[in-house]
């Protein structure tokens, strides 16, 4: 398998991302499904994340900001993950703003077009099957399940080819060293705190 450029792998992620959003439209809205006036907010999740090629993707949208808004996310994201670990040290699963919010109230991205996928996929329902053959299904966003009570069937995206496509691009990506990497499953905050992934 050859490896990709990363503006080539870039160019991939893209079109799965944007496989990513129809997916998600086509269930939200039969649904009805909208985060407006939303009471809670994404950005407040606790996400792990396991793709290099959506980390350097990140990194990318990151190194277009001016160096001033660099900088003033990785401080927030030096706190946030000081502030993560005492909340996981302490047994609790961290409730904390992601690094990239710029609009608190209303969960605005910083960095909205180089968003990664489960920041794409959340809050409809959606199900995935793992090579093992296990179903494993997510009910939705308090929102979501409120709007979907008593509705048979729920409309739900199946994240199964979407995981597959990415999979391939991240071995795409990354080529021969993927098996000698790291596993990758860090926050966003870590993965600004460390910098770009390194593929060597």
């Amino acid at each position: 398998m050859n490896k990709l450029t990363p503006k080539a792998a870039f160019r991939k992620l893209a079109a799965i991302y944007d496989k990513m959003v129809a997916r998600y439209d086509e269930v939200a809205q039969p649904i009805g499904m909208s985060c407006e006036g939303c009471t809670d907010n994404c950005c407040l999740s606790f996400f792990q994340h396991h793709t290099y090629v959506e980390w350097a993707y990140m990194w990318e949208g990151l190194n277009k900001l001016p160096a001033d808004r660099l900088e003033t996310i990785r401080e927030k994201a030096r706190e946030y993950v000081d502030q993560a670990q005492a909340a996981l040290a302490r047994g609790e699963r961290p409730h904390l703003m992601c690094p990239l919010n710029i609009d608190e109230k209303q969960g605005v991205c910083g960095l909205y077009e180089h968003r990664l996928m489960i920041c794409r996929m959340h809050g409809v329902p959606n199900m995935l099957i793992r090579n093992t053959g296990q179903e494993i299904r997510f009910p939705g966003c308090y929102r979501c399940q409120e709007l979907t009570e008593g509705m048979d069937p729920v409309p739900t995206v199946d994240r199964t080819p979407l995981y597959r496509d990415l999979v391939m691009l991240e071995m795409q990506f990354v080529g021969k060293n993927l098996r000698m990497l790291p596993k990758v499953d860090h926050t966003i905050a870590e993965m600004i705190v460390l910098g770009p992934p390194r593929l060597k």
